[in-house]
């Protein structure tokens, strides 16, 4: 009982605090690289391209998780916005206008770099949006490793960010990356999400009634050409609000501990060559890893200092402007969300391959460094108040 208890509670106090997602998802990564470079390598790639499924949904196992277990991810995505702009802490102007701003400079200076580096190669810019997107897991998992120093306003400034960066990251995605639409299915869709709303109205709070129809509203996106994953957050937007927490609740454990890992297993499945290291230097892997690494910081503080400036926010109490830096380089961890994007952006392997290298290398970095600057300014933040 005693060595249970020994396994069992450390476990159970990261899965509390946070930490426990993002240690699970370095492990698969780690995991991943090195089983598709060591002699089972060829096995191990060629499983996640073995294609599945019925006659008119034959799709690879890659392309399952991408394609449908995303969207269940996005769906959590969609919950978690859905309940911050209604009652948490997007629900006024006052307290979404700062995040929102630093979310919008982390987006758009990202990109403007990635476009200095590859305007000339038509190819890359399809990557453009790579390097715009947070990790939602990965950056909130690396704030607590610095413990109950982090402010408590500190970790709500990043959580509302990271949740309007992917309400970008959304947006982008229907946008940007859609295929060929077809109009029947789209007007299909339409139908399913009114008749969603419609139960929505008449107060219907019956969960499977509303899965079983998002389950045809993913088919019929899946079918118009928009990228299947949005139908995760349109029918999240359908969900009655008394029971967004319940469904949060029900999917929290089966998206943090088994799709997110499983989508890390299968799309850092890439095996490494000297060529690959050799273009980190190309356009592509810069316009990648400077966009995340420097443009993320930069956007998010520029934007954040201009708001402030001109009075349409304010800096939440007790936080200082070093620590608005530290927040923006681990805002820079793309992970989850930039290599989904670079799968949208190239179907080339070479390109995708470089894509993810230049986003698990940037990742890695922006982590290191908002952890330092972060554990520097609130250590002598700490010191100060101690010796007053």
């Amino acid at each position: 009982m005693v060595v249970r208890k020994h396994f069992i509670h450390p476990i159970k106090e990261l899965a509390e605090n946070g930490k426990l997602t993002g240690l699970i998802l370095i492990f698969a990564t780690f995991f991943s690289l090195m089983l598709s470079n060591s002699d089972h390598g060829d096995s191990y790639l060629k499983f996640w391209s073995t294609e599945i499924g019925f006659h008119f949904m034959h799709k690879s196992i890659l392309h399952w998780i991408n394609d449908g277990l995303m969207a269940i991810f996005f769906l959590m995505v969609g919950l978690e916005i859905k309940r911050e702009i209604l009652e948490g802490e997007l629900s006024t102007m006052k307290q979404a206008i700062l995040p929102v701003v630093a979310a919008f400079g982390g987006i758009l200076f990202p990109a403007l770099i990635f476009f200095l580096f590859n305007s000339r190669d038509t190819e890359n810019l399809r990557g453009w949006a790579i390097p715009t997107a947070t990790d939602i897991a990965f950056s909130l998992g690396i704030l607590t490793l610095l413990g109950n120093r982090v402010p408590f306003a500190l970790k709500i400034f990043l959580t509302a960010l990271a949740i309007i960066d992917d309400l970008g990251a959304i947006l982008i995605i229907a946008i940007f990356y859609s295929h060929e639409l077809h109009i029947m299915m789209i007007m299909s869709a339409l139908a399913v999400i009114i008749i969603l709303m419609i139960m929505n109205k008449m107060r219907i709070t019956n969960l499977y009634l509303y899965l079983l129809p998002g389950l045809v509203l993913w088919y019929c996106i899946l079918k118009s050409g928009i990228h299947p994953t949005v139908a995760g957050v349109f029918l999240a937007l359908t969900i009655p609000l008394n029971k967004v927490e319940e469904l949060e609740h029900f999917l929290h454990k089966p998206v943090n501990y088994i799709i997110l890992p499983v989508f890390a297993l299968a799309n850092t499945a890439m095996q490494f060559s000297f060529e690959h290291t050799g273009n980190l230097v190309a356009p592509l892997s810069l316009g990648i890893m400077l966009g995340l690494f420097i443009g993320k910081p930069v956007g998010i503080t520029a934007a954040s200092y201009l708001a402030v400036q001109f009075k349409a926010a304010s800096l939440p109490s007790g936080i200082r402007w070093k620590q608005i830096i530290g927040l923006g380089c681990i805002a820079g961890i793309g992970f989850t969300m930039s290599i989904f994007i670079a799968s949208l952006s190239f179907s080339s392997e070479l390109p995708l391959t470089l894509a993810k290298v230049a986003i698990l290398v940037s990742s890695l970095f922006s982590a290191i460094a908002g952890l330092l600057i972060l554990y520097i300014t609130l250590v002598k933040e700490d010191a100060t108040v101690n010796t007053v």
